[in-house]
């Protein structure tokens, strides 16, 4: 029986890349190939000790990614923080971001419906006669979507920085080439505009189809005037292999 994924080549272009997605794509009878386009590290971290004990002085902390609550762990661990002086409460956006707070030991007290921070806007939790004082955990590329929409100020603390991989340009750009049903998976717009600043040029966007995660990435690709073929409803990445293995093409 022939495999829903066979004959075709999915290439995964983010930074977080588990061994499980590569095994469903496999097991789908699919190539997974992994060129990275992005890298994140550690933003400053003098006044970590800081800014840690602060924490507790909000009444919220704010985490729109994975990438968010993994660095603000990895801030935590390194300095021997006890995290449990943090008792605020934490907002997430997003299943995948929720449930890595969880797995740190963190309660998430609130997530709005649709991975979207002007739907967090509408649905954040609002205590009349007061503003809740706030802290959003973020990367140095996080939009001021949050910080412009909510009606009350917020503090920003920005824990770890994106950065290009042109290491892995080449390959991407050979793989393309080379492949008859390529399928480039993207979930950052940072992803997407280095693709389109050193891969587009060379092999163009309609050599391969588009899977998004996230509307925000989404509007990154048509941006660029390309088209995106896969936009699964959940935003996570067994969401659009799953979209793929079964053809929903929008």
């Amino acid at each position: 029986m022939r495999k829903p994924l066979e004959g075709k080549t999915i290439l995964l272009t983010g930074t977080k890349k588990t061994q499980s997605i590569v095994e469903r794509i496999e097991e789908l009878g699919g190539e997974a190939v992994l060129c990275p386009l992005i890298q994140t590290k550690e933003a400053d971290n003098r006044d970590d000790e800081e800014r840690l004990a602060a924490c507790q002085n909000y009444d919220w902390l704010i985490f729109t990614s994975q990438n968010g609550v993994e660095f603000f762990w990895k801030k935590i661990k390194r300095i021997q923080f006890n995290s449990t002086q943090i008792s605020c409460k934490i907002a997430a956006v997003g299943e995948k971001t929720a449930e890595l707070l969880k797995r740190y030991g963190f309660n998430v007290h609130f997530m709005p419906s649709v991975y979207s921070a002007d739907t967090f806007i509408k649905e954040f939790p609002s205590v009349s006669g007061s503003s809740p004082k706030c802290l959003f955990i973020r990367g140095q590329l996080a939009k001021d979507t949050l910080k412009k929409g909510l009606p009350f100020p917020i503090d920003e603390w920005t824990v770890y920085q994106t950065i290009e991989n042109k290491e892995s340009v080449k390959q991407l750009i050979e793989t393309i080439e080379s492949s008859k049903q390529p399928i480039i998976i993207f979930a950052s717009p940072s992803a997407v505009d280095c693709f389109h600043k050193y891969v587009a040029p060379k092999v163009g966007w309609e050599r391969a189809k588009i899977a998004c995660i996230g509307h925000i990435t989404k509007g990154a690709v048509e941006k660029y005037g390309a088209h995106v073929t896969y936009f699964p409803a959940t935003y996570t990445m067994q969401s659009v292999i799953d979209a793929i293995a079964k053809g929903e093409e929008m």
